[in-house]
């Protein structure tokens, strides 16, 4: 784990220009290993911390975002509930990009193609910083959940 100066993504702008505090923390990229296990490991934290972003079509609403603890999958019922869809599932790998402006691997939460409506799980406030993605593989954010929480406008995902 290395906090040098890295080169800030548009996610990092975007929390500089609003004034919150956050670091960058960079880990080595596995290609092979793009999940938040490995993420964890690398950071030398629990997994419960290293929160994925995870972007789901409603049926009715659309395109939303749910922002949950490495170790959990998305609870489709859960998610289509609270964010007012009778159904929903995961988009598909290769849409990510064009509809976010984010790879596999690499996707945040902060600074999407358009803002999306966001769902943090509520785990996150057991915590006083939680790591999402700086929005590049190899680069994770350290941010005070309250302040993503804020910055997002987001809902609360129930445990």
């Amino acid at each position: 784990m290395s906090k040098t100066n890295v080169e800030k993504t548009n996610a990092a702008r975007l929390l500089d220009a609003a004034g919150i505090k956050y670091s960058l923390v960079t880990y080595e990229v596995d290609e092979e290993h793009l999940d938040a296990g490995h993420v964890a490991a690398q950071l030398g934290e629990d997994i419960d911390m290293v929160f994925k972003t995870l972007v789901l079509r409603g049926d009715k609403t659309g395109l939303f975002v749910c922002v949950i603890p490495g170790s959990l999958e998305v609870d489709l019922k859960v998610a289509a509930r609270i964010s007012g869809n009778k159904s929903c599932a995961m988009i598909h790998v290769k849409e990510l990009l064009p509809l976010t402006g984010y790879i596999r691997g690499g996707c945040s939460p902060i600074g999407m193609k358009k803002p999306l409506p966001t769902f943090i799980h509520e785990s996150a406030l057991l915590y006083d910083s939680i790591y999402i993605s700086a929005g590049v593989r190899g680069l994770q954010l350290c941010i005070a959940p309250s302040d993503l929480f804020e910055f997002t406008g987001a809902g609360t995902y129930p445990v």
